[in-house]
């Protein structure tokens, strides 16, 4: 199986690999006093990146950030835009930042164990939560979670793990995600045809070389492409190869269109059967059916939605090309289901996926309706 449990050479490297672990630093235009690094190494032994930014008063309600999976906390700092950080920060909220282990400032999709989205939401997730509240005491504790991050969340939510939240804002997808049938035929035939060939997909050309095994998949991206750069390709155009879209592309800033490659690194295939699994069951299933490890998350965590305890806001791009309009069915969905759950739906004209956080105009268009859910559920 390719979520086998690793042999005992393979558990003895990847202990090895996982000491030798450092994130790559943050890029941000704070004061370094500002931003704390707090050590966070989960109950698997996986070593994770936890920033917490500091907002000068000690009673300010904190916020989690969760990123996609590829990208890292550096989405919500943008130095180069007024960035998602610096309007929490401005309007009275503690930032607390998670790298989980699908973080590109972590090594873990490239190198070390393979690991599923149960992972991010049995260790990852609820002992970031934790950590937290040992700082926060009975402060207010609000996630924003997007992507695959909020996906993890809705497992961990769902399973009781993370109890007593002030509210969850959820980006792109939550409990109900719905892809376009092409991205999943696509993604389904890229796992089979490339799972011996290679497992990851970069998207810094850079760093392959035109004389590569990947130089197929980037000369495949650029079909159709009105972009020159290939990491854009990749990205915009293709999503991984998949023929998806990532972001409406004059929603992003040049410095932060140029920086792609750092905001966004290798997506691994093989977490494509856990990927296929959910896309197929259009919602977010366990993977782990017989390891009791995992007993603790649901099968399925729309079925066990009844466990949600905290407002909800699901937010989405009306050009959401990756997720399409998920977001509004999960809010149909549970409006019939779970009529009892506090849940509202935002969605954000003009905007795709990713741009929601690193358009030049999210501050404007998209981060109010954060700080007025926020300020509704204090």
């Amino acid at each position: 199986m390719i979520f086998g449990t690793p042999s005992p050479t393979a558990r003895t490297s990847l202990r090895r690999s996982r000491a030798g672990v450092v994130l790559r630093p943050l890029r941000h235009r704070l004061p370094t006093e500002q931003v704390e690094e707090v050590a966070l190494r989960t109950d698997d032994g996986v070593l994770l990146g936890l920033t917490r930014i500091a907002g000068g008063e000690t009673e300010r309600p904190a916020v989690l950030l969760l990123h996609g999976h590829t990208a890292s906390a550096d989405m919500f700092l943008l130095p180069e835009t007024r960035n998602l950080v610096d309007v929490l920060l401005d309007n009275g909220y503690e930032p607390w930042l998670l790298d989980w282990r699908g973080s590109c400032r972590l090594p873990y999709n490239r190198d070390g164990a393979r690991y599923t989205y149960d992972d991010v939401a049995l260790y990852d997730i609820p002992h970031a939560v934790a950590r937290i509240r040992q700082q926060i005491g009975e402060r207010p504790l609000f996630v924003v979670a997007h992507c695959i991050g909020s996906l993890a969340l809705s497992l961990s939510i769902s399973a009781g793990l993370v109890p007593g939240l002030a509210g969850v804002v959820s980006q792109g997808v939550f409990l109900t995600p719905k892809m376009a049938g092409r991205t999943s035929l696509r993604m389904a035939l890229a796992g089979e045809l490339l799972k011996n060939r290679v497992d990851h997909i970069p998207v810094d050309f850079r760093t392959v070389g035109l004389r590569s095994k990947y130089t197929p998949l980037f000369a495949l991206a650029s079909r159709k492409a009105d972009c020159p750069d290939p990491t854009c390709q990749i990205l915009h155009n293709s999503a991984w190869g998949t023929g998806a879209s990532l972001f409406v592309h004059h929603n992003l800033a040049d410095v932060t269109h140029d920086r792609l490659a750092e905001l966004l690194g290798p997506a691994p295939l093989w977490i494509l059967p856990h990927l296929q699994r959910i896309a197929l069951a259009r919602s977010v299933v366990r993977w782990h059916d017989t390891d009791h490890r995992y007993q603790a998350l649901p099968p399925n965590a729309l079925d066990a939605a009844h466990r949600i305890d905290a407002p909800v806001l699901l937010l989405s791009g009306s050009e959401n090309a990756l997720w399409q309009d998920s977001q509004k069915l999960c809010h149909q969905v549970l409006a019939r289901r779970q009529p009892q759950l506090d849940v509202t739906y935002t969605e954000i004209p003009g905007y795709g996926h990713l741009d929601t956080f690193l358009g030049r105009g999210a501050a404007l268009d998209v981060f109010g309706h954060l700080i007025e859910f926020f300020e509704g559920h204090q």
